[in-house]
């Protein structure tokens, strides 16, 4: 999001987190109520238009808002859904997807008032990870046309009961609402933003072989050294590379492996 749009999320979730911290565990409820909103934004074109047209008062949006939501939401959950239908929107999908983001959050605060952030992030790390040689899977977790029921329960078995409920709830529902995107590429982003939270940086490493543990340190520090900041290393192994790392950093990006060389070298021949 840019421009108005995101400066009015940005307001928003400022606002909204003092009311997370309080709530403490029972902050994943209200984002279960936030997600329940991206929903009915989601399947309703002419709701949608409404709450961000920019020729409505702020007033009336409000009260749209306030009327959709007058029965079943928790008053805090209505509180910021009217606010936000308030404020200025750059497209219609904007104020979806800034609902969305503060129900994230919400979901994530619910795991950091128990000190469990970190592991949450951990495990969506691996499921990434243990999802890279199942093409078949990928494709299932990624397809609108597959029943939802399905998706979720190919998550179920992927995480076998074993992980903290946060990480089931957001699994779970990376692929039952893929809005457009692929089940991966959320996950990816679900753990930049618990990065925000953590005030860390995301490198996310692609290796040809299995990095030692001291390897992985090392190259940690390095970056942290480069970056002025903690960062955070997740690293992945693609035998495809041959050789060499690639290293995305935010939208810096580091591609040293043998693929890459390679690649380059035919470009230089064909020029």
């Amino acid at each position: 999001m840019r421009g108005t749009s995101g400066a009015s999320l940005a307001s928003a979730q400022e606002r909204f987190e003092p009311v997370l911290r309080a709530a403490g565990e029972g902050a994943a409820a209200l984002g279960e109520e936030l997600f329940a909103v991206v929903d009915a934004l989601d399947s309703s074109g002419a709701l949608r238009r409404t709450l961000t047209d920019p020729s409505l008062p702020a007033a009336s949006k409000e009260s749209v808002a306030g009327h959709v939501l007058a029965n079943g939401f928790d008053p805090r959950v209505v509180d910021l859904v009217r606010s936000l239908a308030g404020s200025r929107w750059s497209a219609a999908g904007d104020l979806a997807d800034a609902v969305e983001r503060i129900a994230l959050s919400a979901v994530l605060a619910s795991a950091e008032s128990r000190g469990a952030l970190e592991t949450v992030e951990n495990e969506l790390f691996r499921i990434t990870r243990a999802l890279q040689g199942q093409r078949e899977a990928r494709q299932v977790l990624s397809d609108p046309t597959t029943k939802p029921e399905r998706r979720a329960a190919l998550v179920d078995a992927l995480l076998a009961g074993k992980a903290d409920p946060v990480t089931t709830s957001l699994a779970r529902r990376a692929t039952t609402a893929l809005r457009g995107r692929r089940f991966v590429a959320v996950l990816v982003a679900v753990g930049n933003v618990i990065a925000e939270r953590r005030s860390l940086l995301v490198a996310t490493v692609t290796s040809a072989n299995e990095l030692s543990d001291a390897q992985t340190q090392r190259l940690g520090a390095l970056l942290e050294r480069a970056y002025g900041a903690a960062v955070q290393v997740y690293v992945s192994v693609d035998p495809s590379l041959v050789g060499g790392l690639r290293i995305q950093v935010g939208a810096d990006v580091v591609d040293n492996t043998v693929l890459s060389r390679l690649a380059d070298a035919r470009r230089r021949l064909a020029g």
